[in-house]
């Protein structure tokens, strides 16, 4: 059905088209004309409004001029929430005291000054009256979102609204939503000006530098958007992706005191976004360019080389108010090495050494890493760069100044480095738990297993050539031979065997387990263990656990743990899904948080640059909890980084 309207130019100013008749179009005969105008002249078109929503039609000596909706506020909008500052309890009691103003067309041809601004204050005040009669709610507040691409907002700006931030670079796609790129601009107007009264916000801080200073780093952090696929890794939604700047804020002020000067607490905060926002390179010059300016470069290079402040005390609050969320009795602490290729030979600790994600010699920085995990949630909690020997030789003592290396340091082998992390984070903070998990790294260490086994159960992965027995061995002495000395050392019998060949004895049971549901559908794995005795130096030693696990592909690996014999099947299997979320961490922290993508040369930069990725990983953790998203252990490993 076409309907006819007047399509001839209309110039002038507001009292020349007065008086202007302005109708309420719900389903009556307005409401075809509506839908009309909206589809043919509105770039979104007329689309769905489910739930509450008004719509009206302005008409001048009975020809259209233009169309206007309200509907049912936006569930969740940071900037607007921030503004308001009231509570989740609070929000959800009120939000149906606000309307979206979702749609405003002054139709082409009408060409009148000041019309705009003079058609929505003259419509929100019908509103008012209109939404209490259809709906039975006072409205406090209304808001809408003007896109940048086509729009200024001066016509909002000039009947009294309130631009307060952006919106969400989210479109919905039926039951999904994708990132688009293009977030708009929120505006607010009061309807009472005691709103915050009625809602019974908490009152704002009185000192308004306060504010000012808190707008302002808002602005910086708002300067570049968060990462699309770290938000739908996340797995939040998308209408409170705007809280997560207001949200990191709050977390970093937890570390203030780690810093000695504001400039340094602010390049904390901008490095972190720069960390999680959106897909640049993630180095020191593209972060400070992009958020802090050109002319900020230099002054966060020095923050990671040369500045004076606490890394160690960052890390040391970092693992304090991790194991307040995640702490628990059951938990595990993780070990395991990670190696980042490099090029050149000046990073501090660079060298030809094994790299885990080449597999092979190459030349890398390798670190080693402690992390934690419980039902709760994980974490990384620290790390040391490992530094190779012939760093320490006396022809290198140039490369060691120009990379700032301690006056004091020396060399340790990773498994001395291992247990100082662990032996740190025991005296730092109140984990519990009584695992540790650990790589063939580590576990290939019978002595290292020994020892954190005084304090812990261990699981720990180990190489397929590891010697061990099914049965406990009969040790003899050979007969004597007739010739040298007679023998005096015990020889076990029979000889060990590989673990890899133990793992093919058909008599094996293993059991298929459901370890979870992957992005393409449930992970399956099977498992069996038995208990074996270790080898070492030819001669048996304790009575283990070993764990295999079969993959999908077919791949086999082996865990030994001193866990006791009476310990469920259940509890090894679970422990071996904790093992793996270090690999959880590693993957995320590559993947999203730049934790490879470094460049800088110095050996206090590496370690501020790892410290800086670990407390953004703890506030992506703080952003599952505060969204109550499940927290979910790692089904399978990942592809060793």
């Amino acid at each position: 059905m076409t309907i006819s309207y007047r399509k001839d130019p209309l110039v002038g100013s507001v009292k020349d088209i007065l008086p202007v008749s302005i109708k309420l179009a719900p389903q009556n005969e307005y409401e075809p004309l509506w839908s009309e105008l909206v589809r043919s002249y509105h770039y979104l078109g007329p689309g769905k409004m489910p739930g509450a929503n008004l719509k009206y039609l302005v008409f001048s000596d009975g020809r259209p001029i233009a169309a206007l909706s309200f509907r049912a506020a936006s569930l969740k909008l940071g900037s607007r929430d921030s503004f308001i500052g009231w509570s989740d309890i609070q929000r959800k009691k009120h939000l149906n005291q606000v309307a979206n103003n979702n749609r405003f067309l002054i139709l082409p041809w009408v060409q009148v000054k000041n019309l705009g601004s003079y058609l929505l204050s003259q419509t929100s005040a019908l509103l008012i009256s209109d939404w209490l009669i259809y709906y039975h709610q006072e409205l406090l507040l209304l808001e809408s979102f003007v896109d940048p691409r086509y729009f200024q907002g001066t016509l909002y700006q000039a009947a009294g609204w309130i631009h307060v931030g952006k919106s969400l670079g989210y479109t919905r796609k039926g039951p999904r939503y994708e990132y688009h790129g293009n977030p708009k601009e929120v505006y607010l107007y009061s309807l009472k000006k005691d709103f915050r009264d009625i809602i019974g916000c908490q009152s704002r801080p009185a000192d308004p530098s306060f504010l000012l200073e808190r707008s302002k780093k808002l602005m910086l952090l708002n300067r570049i958007n968060w990462n699309p696929d770290l938000v739908a890794e996340l797995k939040i939604k998308p209408e409170e992706v705007e809280e997560l700047s207001p949200l990191l804020l709050d977390f970093v002020e937890q570390f203030k005191d780690c810093f000695i000067r504001s400039e340094q607490f602010l390049n904390a905060i901008a490095y972190m976004k720069g960390l999680s926002g959106e897909k640049i390179v993630k180095t020191i010059e593209t972060i400070a360019i992009a958020i802090l300016g050109i002319s900020k470069v230099r002054s966060m290079q020095h923050f990671f080389t040369g500045a004076n402040w606490e890394v160690n005390k960052l890390v040391k609050r970092n693992q304090e108010l991790l194991a307040a969320k995640i702490s628990a009795p059951e938990g595990m602490f993780t070990l395991d090495s990670s190696e980042i290729a490099k090029k050149g030979k000046d990073s501090a600790g660079v060298g030809p050494q094994y790299c885990g994600s080449l597999g092979k010699i190459a030349n890398c920085q390798s670190g080693v890493y402690l992390g934690y995990c419980s039902d709760k949630g994980y974490g990384l909690l620290g790390q040391q760069l490992y530094v190779t020997q012939p760093w320490f030789e006396p022809e290198h003592a140039e490369r060691r100044e120009k990379t700032r290396f301690p006056e004091n340091l020396v060399f340790k082998t990773k498994i001395e480095i291992a247990s100082e992390l662990l032996e740190q984070a025991e005296k730092n903070s109140s984990f519990q738990g009584h695992w540790v998990g650990m790589d063939s790294t580590f576990g290939a260490d019978s002595a290292f297993r020994e020892a954190v086994g005084e304090k812990y159960y261990y699981l720990a992965s180990v190489r397929s050539d590891t010697l061990l027995w099914t049965k406990v061995p009969q040790l003899f002495c050979p007969p004597y031979k007739g010739r040298g000395p007679r023998p005096k050392k015990m020889k076990p019998s029979p000889e060990p065997l590989p673990v890899a060949k133990i793992a093919q004895d058909s008599s094996l049971r293993w059991e298929t387990i459901n370890l979870g549901e992957g992005a393409k559908g449930p992970i399956i794995a099977q498992f069996t263990r038995l208990r074996v005795v270790e080898h070492k130096g030819g001669l048996p030693l304790s009575e283990l656990w070993l764990l295999l696990r079969m993959n999908a592909d077919g791949e086999i690996k082996y865990m030994l743990s001193n866990a006791p014999l009476e310990m469920p099947f259940e509890e090894l299997v679970k422990a071996s899904r904790m093992r793996w979320t270090i690999e959880q961490l590693f993957h995320e922290g590559k993947s999203y948080l730049g934790l490879d993508e470094y460049e800088m040369r110095s050996y206090p930069g590496w370690h501020r640059h790892m410290a800086l990725v670990n407390v953004t990983m703890h506030f992506l953790l703080t952003v599952r909890l505060e969204f109550g998203v499940k927290i979910t252990i790692l089904p399978c490993p990942l592809p060793k980084n």
